[in-house]
């Protein structure tokens, strides 16, 4: 009996290497296995270590040094632009777009950049043990999304702290995630929460993964995502009554952005046999974002015209949704 076992333990494994080339499906699934297996046994590993100092934002540094070359088993790259904006040593509110769990990936890949940085989830997630149990030793807010009140609470408490000790909180507006190729309407709640401490916002956007990801039909192949850092917005004698423009001004720049990065990357995208998750990614090495404007402080304008550099991204844009059918049928094939 134990033999039998064995030998079908064996067929197994030598049946991997095959599935994995031939299935996109069962490509997929093992991919997100990797991916959250290591993240999982990562926590358990570090659970001792953030209990020196629990609840501080600087043990995701450590998190992130541990989990980050998860992007290389499963063949992402990541080339961040705007290096100089995510650096700074300031309290700022980063408003990002949110697309899929993998984004996860990419914020492990330039915590080392933003340093003091931590994460508004939903509550959910810390019963997601261990995990849950690792990110809320490494500081992260978890908030009660059906409790209106009581999430307000802990945003409140947690403004303060993040002015005082100059951290960044990462914030998904959008809610959650999807993967549709478009930034989708914004909450409003981070942008309340940049104005009550008079404290910058901090776009950053990354572009579309629709080259390599489709959730539906179970594909996830080897994928170059760009996060771009735009210039911070300050929110400097803003009030209340500006929150609508605020999140409309900011909504308008990302959703350039995300034309412009997503037309690069889908012109550069070329069907190719997926690589095993095992095998090295090669670098990429991160180039400026573009030139956008910005005044004397650092920050950039509220108010932003649509000019020749958001009409290039509109052209751009459409070739890339005219070209995205085509790379979804790409996929079909991979």
């Amino acid at each position: 009996m134990s033999s039998f076992i064995e030998l079908m333990g064996l067929l197994l494994l030598l049946m991997l290497p095959f599935l994995y080339e031939t299935n996109h499906i069962f490509r997929y699934y093992f991919k997100f296995l990797i991916y959250y297996g290591i993240v999982s046994f990562n926590s358990i590993i570090l659970i001792p270590a953030f209990l020196i100092r629990p609840c501080d934002v600087r043990n995701l540094l450590w998190a992130s040094t541990w989990c980050h070359r998860i992007s290389t088993l499963i063949g992402l790259r990541w080339e961040l632009r705007g290096k100089e904006h995510l650096s700074k040593d300031q309290a700022c509110i980063i408003v990002a777009n949110h697309q899929s769990s993998l984004d996860v990936l990419g914020m492990f890949d330039i915590w080392h950049v933003m340093n003091k940085c931590t994460v508004v989830a939903k509550r959910e997630l810390f019963y997601a043990w261990p995990f849950g149990l690792a990110a809320w030793l490494a500081g992260l807010i978890f908030i009660d999304r059906v409790r209106g009140e009581k999430a307000r609470d802990t945003l409140n408490d947690v403004n303060r702290r993040i002015k005082k000790q100059r951290i960044k909180l990462w914030v998904f507006p959008e809610g959650t995630r999807r993967n549709t190729g478009e930034l989708h309407p914004f909450k409003k709640g981070a942008f309340h929460m940049a104005i009550d401490q008079q404290i910058p916002i901090l776009p950053v956007v990354f572009s579309s993964y629709c080259t390599f990801l489709n959730d539906k039909k179970k594909i996830l192949n080897a994928g170059r995502i760009v996060i771009t850092t735009l210039p911070p917005v300050s929110t400097e004698g803003l009030t209340k009554d500006d929150i609508e423009i605020l999140i409309e001004r900011i909504r308008f720049q990302m959703t350039e952005t995300f034309k412009l990065t997503s037309a690069e990357t889908l012109q550069r995208y070329k069907p190719h046999k997926p690589s095993s998750p095992m095998a090295a990614a090669s670098a990429v090495n991160g180039a400026e974002a573009a030139a956008v404007a910005s005044s004397s402080s650092g920050y950039a304008p509220l108010h932003v015209g649509v000019g020749a550099a958001a009409a290039s991204a509109a052209s751009s844009y459409e070739t890339y949704k005219s070209s995205a059918g085509k790379a979804s049928s790409m996929l079909k094939t991979l």
